[in-house]
């Protein structure tokens, strides 16, 4: 029986390359088949992997989405938070299930007057010393190969005390570019050995599922 990355043609397996065209197998060489036959088996588990974690995502939000509906009901009061952020946590206090909404955050045109005015104080402030902060605004406006503006950064800036006229009003343009596109919710797990132990995360990127 023919391997189903195989194609039979006049009684003889061939295979596509990554041009497109028909090899015959008897002429592609051994370590190649050997790590065309690893890459296949792999996906494959990661296949039925996504597949899993992609049920068990649904079977957790319907399962939380349940109990938030049980409580209000029974006590006239949702589960949660305000933006749907909720912490579960089990009897004895070793296990943990927690709801966290993060929001989605995009920069408008105000952030290139930000960058202006930035950019201005730096000028002025070059006989001092202040390289730390150069550095962190040069790394905050930097943009990166898709076009996105790093938000850490940005927001480690936005944390930066100055008292320069300009660098408030600079501060006040980046906080007025923010624009919130969407939202992402993520499901963590945790347990732990004692009641006053440490956490340890189950890691499991619901996120991406």
């Amino acid at each position: 029986m023919a391997d189903a990355a195989e194609t039979i043609i006049n009684d003889k397996p061939y295979r596509k390359d990554a041009r497109g065209a028909f090899v015959p197998v008897e002429s592609i060489k051994p370590m190649d088949l050997l790590v065309d036959g690893e890459v296949r088996k792999i996906m494959d588990h990661a296949r039925d992997l996504s597949a899993q974690i992609a049920r068990f995502k649904g079977h957790t939000f319907d399962d939380i989405g349940s109990l938030q509906a049980l409580v209000a009901q029974e006590y006239g009061a949702p589960l949660g938070g305000q933006k749907g952020n909720l912490t579960l946590t089990s009897f004895d206090g070793l296990q943990k299930v927690q709801v966290q909404v993060q929001d989605q955050i995009d920069f408008g045109p105000e952030l290139q007057a930000a960058k202006r005015l930035v950019d201005e104080c730096l000028t002025d402030w070059a006989s001092e010393s202040r390289s730390e902060i150069r550095a962190l605004v040069t790394r905050a406006f930097q943009v990166d190969q898709q076009g996105k503006i790093n938000r850490s950064e940005i927001f480690m800036l936005l944390r930066v005390e100055i008292e320069d006229e300009r660098w408030q009003r600079g501060m006040k343009a980046v906080r007025d570019s923010m624009r919130i596109i969407g939202s992402r919710t993520y499901v963590r797990f945790a347990e732990r050995d004692e009641p006053d132990g440490p956490w340890r995360s189950i890691t499991i990127d619901l996120a991406n599922a």
